[in-house]
């Protein structure tokens, strides 16, 4: 559904969301370094073997991310 909110770790290979905000402000400083913005668009490229960590690219480069951390990047899709 557009317009919905849920987060990063919940986003299936190939989709684009942007991101709104984050749900833990300590970890939300070292996301925003890496480039997860606010208003920045995030694609979501693949999950390891395991399911964990996942790969999406934010900012113009692919980063790599536990799916603790990434269920902390809100976003709308």
């Amino acid at each position: 559904m557009a317009g919905s909110s849920k987060n990063v770790a919940e986003m299936h290979p190939g989709e684009v969301g942007i991101v709104s905000g984050f749900t833990d402000d300590h970890l939300s400083v070292k996301l925003m370094e890496m480039g997860c913005l606010p208003g920045a668009a995030v694609r979501f490229n693949f999950t390891a073997p395991f399911g964990d960590p996942v790969c999406i690219s934010v900012s113009g480069y692919e980063l790599s991310l536990r799916l603790e951390e990434a269920a902390t990047i809100s976003i709308l899709d």
